[in-house]
């Protein structure tokens, strides 16, 4: 196992973001920068064992200091939608900014990826980054100090946790949100990859994607991925959550909440790569790069399009600030908030 750091450019103001390059024994590979702890290189054996990177990014930091489909980033302090871009703690109302017709999503701007963070070498396998969010940051209470670690272990995990704290009740709900392809950056299409997802139901959402509260089973709809399924097969099916989506952009209820355990998977049949998907949190959500729209500046000049790649973005469900039915996001005052979760990849 080694731990590299090297150079990668300089922001806009002048701040030099540093590369911090993890290889196990296996030969996996995983690239992170200080600026939005960013996952943007991850290489992963295939059945003939040669190496494939398998998630989208950019070819150089420019692209990152607007990276508006969120390559890579770790997300806060809210994942996904809040509705109507307002919460209430404590009897106090919070407007948060409306950066999503008028929802909040994924926390505001600047996000969480758009930051420069504090790394360190952890371990022999570890990279720790951190960051304070002084009360107030994109709307939220609280002076808050979060810390998001990644390690590489030797049987192909990546394996994420978050780590959070404030002065003041506030929301806590980070996730990554890295685009994967396990036919790495030679594909253009994710929908011939199969999906199993560990859930029983969804929560469908209004127009502007903002869970109604209803807890709904998957039984007999295209939201059923009990069974591996390709992406592809029922994706423009006749179904009204698919239609308002535009796709696969929908909350999983996990049949496992609370302990970190396997919830999903992912595999190509082309490259026998198989991608499980872990984590503690109640719920995933399952993105299939609906608004991707010719994203440029990819690496080595490509252009990623819709649905050229696929998202699991643990979670607690989207705006569950709002629905009692739903597991509170909402961390006390002095309290930790901690969540785990991991992507390890074999071969079949």
């Amino acid at each position: 196992m080694s731990i590299k750091v090297k150079d990668y450019g300089m922001t806009t103001d002048e701040q030099q973001v540093k590369q911090y390059i993890m290889t196990n024994r296996q030969g996996m590979r995983a690239v992170l920068l200080n600026y939005g702890a960013v996952i943007t290189e991850l290489h992963v054996p295939d059945k003939k064992g040669e190496l494939r990177d398998v998630v989208w990014g950019y070819d150089s930091i420019a692209g990152y200091e607007v990276n508006t489909p969120g390559f890579g980033s770790a997300i806060g302090r809210n994942a996904n939608r809040i509705g109507g871009a307002q919460i209430i703690i404590n009897g106090t109302t919070y407007e948060l900014q409306k950066n999503d017709g008028e929802n909040n999503l994924h926390g505001g701007n600047p996000g969480y990826n758009r930051r420069m963070w504090k790394g360190i070498i952890a371990d022999d396998n570890k990279v720790e980054f951190a960051m304070e969010s002084p009360d107030g940051d994109q709307g939220f209470p609280g002076n808050a100090k979060v810390r998001i670690s990644y390690t590489l272990t030797e049987d192909n995990e990546l394996r994420i946790e978050y780590e959070a704290s404030a002065d003041q009740d506030t929301i806590f709900n980070l996730t990554n949100h890295s685009y994967f392809n396990l036919e790495g950056q030679v594909s253009d299409s994710v929908l011939e990859h199969e999906v199993w997802i560990d859930a029983d139901a969804f929560t469908p959402t209004d127009d502007g994607l903002i869970p109604t509260g209803e807890i709904r089973s998957v039984e007999g709809t295209p939201m059923d991925f009990r069974t591996f399924h390709a992406l592809g097969q029922r994706i423009e099916e006749d179904y009204e959550p698919l239609k308002q989506a535009g796709g696969y952009d929908h909350n999983y209820v996990l049949n496992h909440e609370g302990a970190y355990g396997l919830c999903c998977k992912l595999r190509s049949l082309r490259t026998g790569i198989v991608m499980e998907v872990y984590t503690d949190l109640p719920g995933m959500q399952l993105y299939c790069g609906n608004f991707l729209d010719n994203e440029a500046g990819g690496k080595n000049g490509r252009v990623y399009g819709k649905r050229s790649a696929v998202c699991f973005e643990s979670q607690y469900f989207p705006d569950a600030v709002h629905h009692e039915n739903f597991k509170s996001p909402i961390c006390k005052a002095g309290e930790k908030y901690r969540s785990m979760t991991g992507y390890k990849f074999t071969v079949e």
